[in-house]
């Protein structure tokens, strides 16, 4: 088993932008999965299998709604501080992170922001700790740019709902205790749907034979005549801007997120490449392995100063869709960028479990994808600056 060396770059300085809190948050994280993550991760990805004796551990951290107020649960911190466990947790494993962004931003935030009291106080504190593992049903098997033309719908019985579709591409699905389902109504309404495991008609399938994303549970979400207690509708928010409100709070994670991935790979990268000698001297010593360091350092640094700053605008409450959504693609492109780039300084051992770059490679191509594309996040971008949607 190999030690973890990582240390982690800072080329601008920018823990001086950090309180002492959040040095002691992200410290913390980064800690506990030089302990409990990176000794087994190589062994679960290979296995395609998701390590859940590390759940406790990651409620723990604050892995599991970090801004969450303290009276439903939560560390009641603040968005970077959330960003920087984000950041940790990723650079373990993107699989791991995703676990951690579903639980946080798209079980846990929905029922903080659109619930009612009742159902914070059921669901909240037992998320916080991972007692309940939740998944987030929004992307189905023909609609995942386009989530506003979603089939599955319920239908108002008087005393209860009935829940009909399906969903796909769902992370925890496989062993989630509730689901957050978004659905149309009679009307064509979209809400979303508390929907507890054991519910006649509702199953969680596994989606096996991923090259991806290969220590997390991904699964499909499939209800049958699923009766609902009409108190599990989250009453607060309803229309597509509801899960859109959820999928911004994600998709900020995923922008630190991939920060950690990205910083894992180069400083693999340049530990490897001062100690690989050709030709008599250490590999870091020649100009196209320096050039390749030396543009990995500046756009981790470029991503770190572009998310630290909207890090500040979403505890200011003025962060927009679109400035995370820029965030998002910029440096989940950039850390794919960076996985490939570290990959060929390693050479033949880039593609050994030895090494986490690879894993790392193919987890990005994941992360690229969900939660909007790369290519929808560009459209986002160019519809903000435009005033005009390319989508349609």
């Amino acid at each position: 088993m190999k030690p973890d060396l990582f240390q982690a770059p800072d080329y601008y300085n920018l823990d001086d932008l950090l309180t002492e809190e959040h040095k002691l948050v992200r410290d913390s994280a980064r800690a506990w999965v030089k302990r409990e993550v990176s000794p087994i991760i190589e062994e679960y990805a290979q296995k395609a299998e998701f390590p859940k004796q590390i759940i406790k551990g990651l409620g723990e951290i604050g892995g599991f709604g970090p801004y969450i107020p303290e009276e439903y649960g939560g560390a009641g911190l603040d968005q970077i501080s959330y960003g920087l466990i984000m950041q940790e947790i990723e650079r373990g494993d993107s699989g791991v992170r995703s676990t951690s962004s579903v639980q946080s931003s798209l079980v846990m935030y929905p029922i903080w922001k659109y619930g009612n009291e009742e159902q914070r106080m059921k669901y909240l504190p037992k998320l916080a700790t991972g007692e309940f593992m939740g998944c987030f049903g929004l992307t189905e098997p023909n609609y995942g740019s386009d989530p506003g033309s979603m089939i599955t719908n319920f239908k108002d019985m008087g005393d209860h709902y009935l829940l009909n579709g399906a969903k796909m591409w769902i992370s925890n699905a496989p062993f989630a205790d509730i689901a957050i389902v978004w659905a149309k109504n009679e009307e064509g309404r979209i809400h979303g749907l508390i929907v507890e495991r054991g519910m006649e008609g509702f199953t969680t399938p596994e989606t096996h034979n991923k090259w991806s994303l290969r220590a997390s549970s991904t699964g499909e979400l499939i209800f049958d005549n699923v009766k609902v207690p009409k108190e599990n509708l989250l009453p607060n928010k309803s229309g597509l801007g509801a899960p859109l409100g959820c999928l911004d709070s994600a998709r900020y994670g995923i922008a630190w997120g991939a920060i950690g991935a990205a910083m894992d790979c180069y400083d693999t990268a340049l530990r490897y490449a001062k100690e690989r000698i050709q030709f008599d001297k250490p590999i870091a010593g020649t100009q196209l392995q320096q050039k390749k360091l030396a543009e990995m350092i500046t756009e981790i640094t470029k991503a770190q100063l572009l998310t630290w700053r909207l890090g500040v605008l979403r505890n200011e409450g003025r962060a927009t869709t679109a400035q995370i959504s820029m965030a998002k693609r910029n440096n989940v492109d950039m850390a794919i960028h960076i996985a490939r780039e570290a990959r060929q300084m390693l050479g033949g051992m880039g593609i050994t479990g030895e090494y986490s770059i690879m894993r790392h490679m193919m987890n990005l191509e994941s992360v690229i994808t969900y939660e909007g594309t790369h290519d929808i996040h560009l459209l986002i971008t160019g519809m903000d600056i435009t005033g005009i949607p390319a989508f349609k």
